[in-house]
């Protein structure tokens, strides 16, 4: 048995070919796996998009990041960056490049969007990180990222209740949340 380090599982990463509609990233050295999402989820990302201007900003869906010093290449529901700043091509998004990046919690992925995936974020130095939560109908806003690896976080966090508005300084809009749906019948939990 070969032992496998992070650089390792970073190239196995990198030559996987999941099936079809399956979501792939990899988070801290660790491969995860998720099935499509819900509608609900789709719908909010589709709006979150709508809202953000298209004439400053490039708005991406299930783009590939590229996280500095870390062994994650985690795959945001929405990234959002400088139109003046997209690079022609690649499979990787540079994190340096990113403004802000959206996830939307689904009921497989709410331990990874509120705890690993705020700690990769910060420790990429992205700015802006909007986790929209369907489960528990709130928008929760990460900003003033600090610290390094596992340590990293982020320190000012508002929340707002789907319905409200939520201000988004660094892209100089509000954001509108009374469109955003629930999901039903799903148990809350404890986060953020």
């Amino acid at each position: 048995m070969t032992a496998v380090d992070e650089r390792g599982m970073t190239k196995y990463f990198e030559e996987l070919e999941p099936p079809e509609g399956v979501k792939v990233e990899l988070l801290r050295g660790v491969i995860v796996m998720m099935a499509s999402p819900d509608i609900v989820h789709n719908m909010i990302v589709a709006d979150v998009q709508d809202q953000v201007p298209r004439q400053r900003w490039s708005r991406l869906q299930t783009q590939d990041v590229d996280i500095l010093d870390e062994a994650s290449e985690p795959v945001p529901d929405l990234v959002v960056l400088g139109r003046d700043l997209m690079p022609a091509s690649g499979r990787l998004l540079p994190c340096q490049l990113v403004t802000m990046v959206v996830e939307v919690v689904s009921k497989s992925s709410v331990h990874q969007d509120y705890v690993t995936k705020r700690s990769i974020y910060a420790a990429g130095e992205i700015p802006v990180y909007l986790v929209l939560d369907p489960i528990m109908a709130q928008c929760v806003l990460l900003t003033k990222p600090t610290g390094e690896g596992e340590e990293a976080d982020y320190l000012t966090q508002e929340i707002v209740k789907f319905g409200d508005r939520l201000p988004l300084e660094a892209l100089g809009i509000e954001l509108d949340t009374s469109e955003f749906g629930t999901f039903t019948g799903v148990k809350p939990h404890r986060y953020p």
